[in-house]
């Protein structure tokens, strides 16, 4: 393929006349982390950076571990350096890094860490983001062995523009592109507490909707609903190709929220003979799980929708399969129930376990709920569901601006697009 004017070619790809390709070697140094004994831990004194205070690009610190020790000044973390997690139980978490801010200037990092500091820093930490470093990263990791050394950080090999006002214009570019980002995580995080504060008030009768007044009646869950027989199959009998859509436990806890609607939802198969002695679904049902390893996902739930009239579904293992006795709920609501703290709370309470938490039909009977009129109940599902649009519309947005940004990465940290 003939090379565009100005390009040449290189063992790293085709990138502009006058960039360079410089290992990590030659324009830095990379520092092993600090190794501490458990006596060397106390509740206060430095703070030794890890692997858990690096998340999504960035330093949080909600998991810090102090040490009291004499620490040499060189592993001491200096604004611009880049900390790397370079060993890890997880493959996957090998070569996460963050750029040290003025914030965590003076702090140390662990033995699992390593820092990489260099003039450069600006141009090279988004190098580190990219897929040039995490291709090496894979590379050196071996079949066995999850750990970068100090040696093979060294001989990554970077692209890197001759001008280094360039390298400041590509790294400037990125950065706003993350302050972009984080400012949609952030209004993100505003509009779900938004809704978490309105749908507990909603959900209590605390706040009415206007039109609405008068007491709400209180009833049992045995009240309510009629249990039905649920399947009892494991993961491995699922397919694509089955005659019956199977509602997983484990799909509950990490793929639905609320509501399972059969109309955008991706839900395993299952022949039906393997299955003979579960109930059907019916649109309007409520599954909720009966296990789960953390209280978060005590008794979770969801509502379901769009069961097309011909489509046959049961609910899986580990689950409860709720029917209304008679006509209580508008379609909707009940999905929203299981947020619902004073429900969650009562959940808790009945929940039994060590390491996974259930609960029992018998105690589930017994939890009981605030029920207002159907009418109130279809304006507050409404107002729940617009808010949750509103929140849909800012992840879809969230998430192109991400993809963009990662183009934008591959094509300035290549020369592709020159932004001088």
């Amino acid at each position: 393929m003939e090379l565009r004017p100005g390009y040449k070619q290189t063992e790293l790809g085709v990138i502009p006349e006058d960039w360079v390709i410089k290992s990590l070697g030659e324009i830095g140094d990379s520092l092993i982390g600090l190794t501490y004994a458990p006596s060397d831990v106390q509740p206060h004194g430095v703070l030794v950076l890890r692997s858990s205070n690096v998340f999504e690009g960035a330093l949080r610190f909600e998991d810090n571990v102090y040490v009291e020790m004499d620490i040499p000044e060189r592993i001491m973390v200096r604004t611009g350096d880049i900390l790397i997690c370079v060993r890890n139980g997880s493959r996957d978490l090998i070569g996460k890094c963050a750029k040290i801010d003025e914030h965590a200037h003076g702090m140390t990092f662990g033995a699992f860490m390593a820092v990489f500091r260099t003039r450069f820093h600006s141009f090279v930490y988004r190098q580190f983001q990219s897929d040039l470093i995490k291709r090496q990263i894979h590379e050196h990791l071996g079949a066995t062995i999850n750990q970068i050394t100090n040696k093979s950080l060294n001989s990554f090999r970077v692209t890197l523009p001759s001008d280094e006002a360039e390298q400041e214009a590509i790294a400037e570019a990125l950065s706003d592109a993350d302050a972009l980002i984080e400012s949609l995580k952030q209004l993100l995080a505003k509009k779900r507490n938004l809704k978490q504060g309105a749908m507990q008030e909603l959900l209590t009768g605390k706040k009415r909707l206007p039109g609405f007044s008068g007491a709400w009646a209180e009833f049992s869950f045995g009240e309510l609903f009629d249990f039905y027989p649920t399947a009892t199959n494991a993961r491995s009998d699922l397919s694509d190709s089955g005659d019956t859509y199977y509602v997983h436990y484990g799909d509950i806890h990490t793929q639905h929220h609320t509501h399972l609607n059969f109309e955008k939802a991706t839900v395993p198969r299952i022949d039906r003979q393997l299955c003979q002695n579960a109930a059907l679904l019916r649109n309007g049902d409520w599954i909720i799980v009966d296990a789960s390893e953390d209280f978060d996902g005590v008794a979770k739930a969801v509502e379901v929708l769009g069961l097309g009239r011909d489509e046959v579904a049961v609910a899986g293992l580990h689950t409860f399969l709720l029917r209304e006795k008679t006509a209580t709920f508008a379609p909707h609501f009940k999905g929203h129930l299981r947020n619902l703290n004073s429900l969650h709370d009562q959940l808790l309470r009945v929940a039994t376990g060590m390491k996974v938490f259930g609960v029992s039909k018998t105690a589930l009977k017994n939890v009981r709920l605030p029920v207002p009129s159907q009418a109130e109940q279809s304006a507050i599902a409404a107002f729940l569901s617009d808010m949750d649009a509103e929140i849909t519309a800012l992840e879809s947005k969230l998430e192109k601006v991400r993809q963009i940004k990662q183009g934008m990465m591959q094509e300035l940290l290549t020369g592709n697009i020159r932004l001088v």
